[in-house]
């Protein structure tokens, strides 16, 4: 992207026509001075610029709150001895992850529970005596509706960076099609004046220049952080199916 800037630059000292001021010699110039299709092209590639920019600002913000709640989470649930306590807090760490698969499993456990014979007592985490504890119906149905939170809150943390893939896939043959389109337009102008001086392909090249520099700098960002976030996603689904083993293994030794 540097290299075309610089060529930028050199077409611009060369071969723009001081027509009326200083001004036309500078970047705005030339992107006024385009095609109206040159102009479509940037406009698009601008648009998807400033929204992948800001996805990456909300999925910044997003994951990083969500890792710090999922850390308090995973403390009050391992210090706390039943889980109705655990239950209390997770309006207020309601970005974690992990709450909606407990808040699944919590649900679940309660189910069973409640329609076992003598179960009168609430889930608890640990029953006070071995011959009043009530047990599950089915370990596979808990199971399940952890897996299926676990799904849901993938998707949530995956949402949106389906934009950066298209962004980071889809830019740079937009801005190759500015290229193509702005390297078009020197030929006719060689065509149309029968010169091939530096003055007549100047717009053209540099319609050419600046949509390839606009489409790098559209995609570049886009890979670098779909990456970025996919990778953290990848980290949260580890520490999801580590937490439902570790509900799953409570459950089992208090219910079973």
């Amino acid at each position: 992207m540097s290299c075309a800037f610089t060529v930028l630059a050199l077409l611009q000292g060369q071969g723009a026509p001081p027509a009326g001021g200083g001004a036309e010699g500078d970047l705005v110039s030339l992107v006024l001075r385009s095609s109206w299709l040159s102009k479509g092209v940037l406009l698009i590639l601008l648009i998807f610029s400033a929204t992948s920019w800001g996805i990456v600002l909300y999925k910044t913000w997003q994951l990083q709150r969500a890792r710090r709640q999922t850390s308090s989470f995973l403390e009050i649930f391992r210090r706390s001895s039943k889980f109705s306590e655990v239950q209390a807090v997770c309006r207020n760490l309601a970005d974690s992850p992990l709450v909606g698969i407990f808040q699944a499993g919590y649900a679940e456990l309660t189910a069973q529970l409640k329609s076992a014979p003598g179960a009168a007592p609430a889930v608890e985490g640990r029953p006070a005596t071995a011959a009043a504890r009530p047990t599950l119906k089915s370990m596979e149905a808990l199971d399940r509706a952890l897996l299926r939170a676990a799904g849901t809150e993938v998707s949530r943390l995956e949402k949106r960076l389906t934009f950066l893939a298209t962004t980071a896939s889809v830019a740079p043959f937009i801005g190759l099609f500015g290229t193509v389109w702005g390297i078009m337009t020197a030929f006719q102008g060689i065509a149309g004046s029968g010169s091939t001086s530096l003055a007549v392909v100047a717009p053209g090249i540099a319609d050419a220049l600046i949509a390839t520099a606009v489409g790098l700098f559209a995609a570049i960002p886009a890979v670098y952080f779909y990456n970025h976030f996919a990778d953290q996603v990848k980290q949260f689904a580890t520490a999801m199916d580590d937490f439902s083993m570790e509900f799953l293994t409570i459950a089992e030794r208090n219910f079973t």
